[in-house]
C-alpha cells in the first residue's frame, strides 16, 4: 500500500515525481522521498523523511536540469515510519537505488542466505531486494543481477531500480503490486496508478505479472523494452489513451476531498444509470447475464467498506433475483475456504480492483474452474483484467482514503445486477434510482445542520449504530466511517443484539444511533433505542419520512425500501466528516490507512 513513480525525459523530473505522488498519496502518506540525478554536481541526491509529501516541496529545492528521478510515498508495513525507513533505499555501496510497493514474505532467509556480511540500515523488506542486486552484480550483469533477484523473492513486489553508473537506464520489476507506464514524446513515466501520469503521459500500458521493463534514454529519445524475468521478449499491451481531466482531481472549492465525494454520490447514481440503460431499461450486458445461467448458489468476496457493499447485494441476490447468496470477507476466505456448492459462481467488490486478499481468492476458484465477475471502480485494474467479466461502478476518482462515492456505486450496479437476472424484474430501476438520487441531494443540500447535531450529540469517546436487516449493513459501514477518520470507539450492531452484552457499554452521554428505514421493524429498534436511553445513552434516528415519528433528527425523503442504504449512508458519512473536522484531524488521510490494500 505505497506508491511509487519513476521518470526520464525532457521536463523536470522532481516536478513529474512530486506531482505524481501526491496524487497517490492515497496509497499511504507515513512518509515519502525522492532520488534525482543532478547533472550540475554529477551525482544522484536523496531527501527523505517521514511526513507527507508536500515536504519534497517546502523543503527542498532542485535543478530545473534534472531529468532522472525515482519516488515513493510510503505507508509502513516493516519498520516504524522515520527516516531510515522511508523509500529510497540504497545498497550497501551506494551504487543501486530502490522504491518499492509490495511485502517480500522471505526477506530474512534471504538475508540469512546471501547477505550475512551486509549492514542494513533499515528495518524495511525493501533495502534486501536492492542489497540482492549488489550482491550478484559482483558476477552478473545488472539485468541478470535484477532477474535472479527476482527468482528469489516470495510475495508480492513492483520496484524501481536506479544504477548510478549509469544515468541513461532505468530498470523496473512488476509482480502483483501494481505498475503502469505512462508514454509521451516528452519521456517515459512509470507508476502505480495512471493517476500519476496525468500531464506527463499521453498514453499508458497495464502491464502484467512478472514483467522486467527496461526504460532507456537514447539520443534525445525514449524507449521501454518488456521481458519476462526469464529474459525473453514480452509483447507489448495495447496503449491506452489518457482522459482524465485535471479539473476532476481538485476539491472543485470544497474543503476536503471526502465532503467534495459526498456531494458527487447523486451524480454517481446517474452517471451509472446512463452506462446502463439500454431500451429505457437498466440492465447489464448479455454476456454477464448469461454468465449466471444454471448457477445455483453466488459467492460474494470484499473486504472494507466493500464487504459492507456486498452484504446488500447479497440480499438483492436473494430477494430480486432469488438465487441463494453468501458473503465472505476476502481475507478469511483466502486461507480459511468454507465447502463450495457446485453450479456456483463468485462476485468480487474491489474499490481499487487491487486488493491483495481478493486476488488471491480470484487466483485459486478460477484455478478451480469458477466463473468470476469483478465489481470495480478501475476498469484498467488487476481484478476487472483477470477475472471473467468485471462491472464498472463509474464512481470516478475517489482521493479520499474513507470510500463513499465507490460505496453507493457498488450498491446502485448490485441493484442493476440482481435486477437484470431477475425473471420477474420486480423494480422499476429507472424511476426508483432516480428517486434515490433526488433524496441524496435533499440531505446533501441541508447538511449543515447535521454539523450542529454532531457537535450536540456526539461527544463521548463511544458511539454505537444499531439497526436491523439492510439498516444493520449501513450501520456496519456508518460506524466504520467514523472509526476511519475520527479515531472515535464505534460499533454497528444489530438493533436486537444490543442487549445480549452490547448494552453493559452503554452510559451516560454515549451516542446511540438508529437507522430506521424499514417499516416491519420500524418499533423493535425504537424498542431498542429505548432501552440504551433508559441506560442514559443518547439517541439519535435517522429514519425515512414513512418510518419516522415524532422528534426524529433526520429525516430523509422517501425511497423503495430496497435502495434505501444509497440514502441512509449519507447522514452517516456527513457525522463522520462533521465530527473529523470538529477535531481538526486530517479527513482525507486518517492514521494508519491508505486506500488500496496492494499487501496481505
Amino acid at each position: 500500500m505505497c506508491g511509487i513513480v519513476g521518470y526520464i525525459g525532457n521536463q523536470k523530473a522532481s516536478d513529474v515525481i512530486i506531482k505524481g505522488l501526491e496524487r497517490l498519496e492515497y496509497r499511504g502518506y507515513d512518509s515519502c522521498g525522492i532520488s534525482y540525478y543532478d547533472p550540475n554536481n554529477k551525482k544522484f541526491v536523496t531527501n527523505k523523511d517521514r511526513g507527507r509529501v508536500a515536504n519534497l516541496y517546502n523543503q527542498y529545492s532542485y535543478p530545473d536540469n534534472n531529468h532522472y528521478a525515482i519516488g515513493h510515498t510510503r505507508w509502513a508495513t516493516h519498520g516504524v515510519a522515520n527516516q531510515n525507513n522511508s523509500h529510497p533505499h540504497y545498497s550497501q555501496s551506494k551504487r543501486f537505488i530502490i522504491v518499492h510497493n509490495g511485502v517480500i514474505d522471505n526477506h530474512k532467509e534471504l538475508v540469512f542466505k546471501y547477505l550475512n556480511d551486509y549492514e542494513f540500515i533499515s528495518d524495511t523488506d525493501t533495502e534486501v531486494i536492492v542489497n540482492l542486486v549488489e550482491e550478484f552484480s559482483k558476477k552478473l550483469s545488472i539485468e541478470e543481477a535484477i532477474r535472479k533477484t527476482i527468482s528469489l523473492l516470495e510475495g508480492s513486489f513492483a520496484f524501481l531500480i536506479i544504477d548510478t553508473e549509469n544515468i541513461d537506464t532505468l530498470y523496473a520489476v512488476k509482480n502483483k503490486s501494481p505498475l503502469l507506464i505512462g508514454e509521451s514524446d516528452k519521456g517515459i513515466v512509470l507508476g502505480s496508478d495512471v493517476l500519476a501520469f496525468v500531464n506527463y503521459a499521453d498514453y499508458y500500458y497495464l502491464l502484467e505479472d512478472n514483467s522486467f521493463i527496461i526504460v532507456k534514454r537514447d539520443n534525445g529519445n525514449f524507449k521501454f523494452n518488456l521481458y519476462d524475468t526469464i529474459g525473453f521478449d514480452l509483447e507489448v499491451p495495447e496503449k491506452q489513451k489518457m482522459d482524465f481531466v485535471t479539473d476532476e482531481l481538485g476539491k472543485a472549492g470544497y474543503e476536503h476531498y471526502m465532503l467534495k465525494e459526498i456531494s458527487e454520490q447523486p451524480a454517481v447514481i446517474r452517471k451509472i444509470m446512463s452506462q446502463y440503460m439500454v431500451d429505457n431499461e437498466l440492465k447489464v450486458s448479455p454476456e454477464i447475464k448469461a454468465m449466471f445461467t444454471d448457477i445455483k448458489k453466488v459467492y460474494i468476496l470484499a473486504a472494507g467498506t466493500s464487504y459492507h457493499a456486498g452484504l446488500i447485494g447479497r440480499v438483492y441476490f436473494e430477494e430480486i433475483a432469488k438465487i441463494p447468496s453468501e458473503v465472505f470477507i476476502a481475507s478469511e476466505f483466502a486461507y480459511n475456504e468454507p465447502l463450495i456448492e457446485p453450479d456456483s459462481m463468485f462476485v468480487l467488490i474491489s474499490q481499487s480492483g487491487e486488493t491483495a486478499d481478493l486476488r488471491s481468492c480470484l487466483i485459486n476458484v478460477k484455478e478451480q474452474g469458477y466463473k468470476t465477475l469483478t465489481i470495480t471502480n478501475v476498469g484498467s485494474s488487476t481484478l476487472a483484467r483477470e477475472a471473467d467479466q468485471y462491472l464498472n461502478i463509474f464512481a470516478g476518482t475517489e482521493i479520499a482514503v474513507a470510500s463513499t462515492k465507490a460505496y453507493v456505486g457498488q450498491i446502485a450496479v448490485l441493484a442493476i445486477l440482481a435486477n437484470t437476472l431477475s425473471k420477474q424484474h420486480s423494480l422499476d430501476l429507472v424511476s426508483e434510482m432516480s428517486r434515490a438520487a433526488v433524496s441524496m441531494e435533499n440531505i446533501i443540500d441541508k447538511r449543515d445542520y447535521i454539523s450542529e447535531i454532531v457537535e450536540q450529540v456526539i461527544i463521548s469517546h463511544d458511539c454505537f449504530y444499531i439497526g436491523r436487516g439492510l439498516d444493520y449493513f449501513v450501520c456496519l459501514e456508518a460506524a466504520l466511517k467514523l472509526k476511519e477518520i475520527t479515531y472515535l470507539n464505534t460499533m454497528g450492531i444489530p438493533a436486537g443484539e444490543l442487549k445480549h452484552g452490547t448494552m453493559a457499554l452503554i452510559e451516560k452521554d454515549v451516542p446511540v444511533i438508529a437507522i430506521i428505514s424499514q417499516d416491519h421493524i420500524n418499533n423493535n429498534t425504537r424498542s431498542n433505542l429505548e432501552e440504551a436511553k433508559a441506560r442514559e445513552g443518547t439517541p439519535l434516528i435517522i429514519s425515512l419520512d414513512n418510518t419516522s415519528k415524532g422528534n426524529d433528527d433526520i429525516v430523509l425523503m422517501d425511497v423503495h425500501r430496497l435502495l434505501s442504504p444509497l440514502v441512509t449512508v449519507i447522514p452517516a458519512q456527513l457525522i463522520a466528516y462533521y465530527k473529523a473536522v470538529e477535531l481538526d484531524y486530517d479527513v482525507d488521510k486518517p492514521r494508519n490507512l491508505a486506500k488500496s490494500a496492494t499487501v496481505e
